[in-house]
């Protein structure tokens, strides 16, 4: 087993003041039976980002969703798009890439479209955060080891303190899964749970101060 405090890995990020919820591609593909990007445990993720939305609405906490969108034939989606077939399902139009009937953005809520893993990678999701006065950005979605660890990795990047909710998170295996949670926490962001985060929204949210 590991010893992170071993290696001087066990250095840790404040909660800022003012915080925002980024949703990352949760969308139908991943909770669709019979579609290539489906596993069985999404659903829990579902489930807590449900509640997380929720109440990160009641604290005024800003709520960004992300998704995937390619032009026909994915033509902008470039080498990531052909690397990985199923990336298909988020051409313009499919069903694949509807948001859920019980998680739809609100008509003052940013959906920030991207065709790469990471939502900040040419988008304008860095401005619109800064814009915002955020500070500390709440990442959850799917999947962990893709497009959440992309996130959380370049928020860390542009300045923004990445906090990634590891229940609020879902993966194609159990493996992948914790194996880049643990990663995430070593290096990169703080990975907390469900009933600690709700927590945090509660205390910190509302308009920048």
């Amino acid at each position: 087993m590991i010893d992170d405090h071993a290696g001087g890995f066990d250095g840790r990020l404040a909660f800022g003041r003012r915080p925002a919820l980024i949703v990352v591609d949760v969308v139908m593909a991943y909770l669709t039976p019979g579609s290539p990007l489906y596993a069985p445990g999404f659903a829990a993720a579902f489930a807590v980002n449900e509640r997380l939305v929720a109440a990160a609405r009641a604290a005024r906490v800003p709520v960004i969703f992300t998704n995937v969108v390619y032009q026909p034939g994915g033509a902008d989606g470039g080498v990531f798009y052909r690397k990985v077939p199923a990336l298909q399902a988020f051409q313009r139009g499919r069903a694949d890439g509807a948001f859920p009937p019980s998680l739809q953005p609100r008509a003052d809520e940013t959906i920030v479209s991207k065709q790469y893993a990471s939502a900040f990678f040419a988008t304008s999701l860095a401005s619109t955060l800064t814009a915002m006065a955020v500070d500390t950005v709440i990442v959850t979605g799917f999947s962990t080891s893709g497009c959440v660890r992309a996130t959380a990795l370049d928020a860390l990047q542009h300045g923004f303190v990445p906090f990634v909710v590891r229940d609020a998170c879902g993966d194609r295996d159990a493996a992948p899964h914790a194996a880049t949670l643990f990663d995430l926490q070593a290096k990169y962001a703080e990975v907390v749970d469900e009933d600690a985060i709700t927590g945090l929204i509660a205390a910190h949210g509302g308009p920048a101060r």
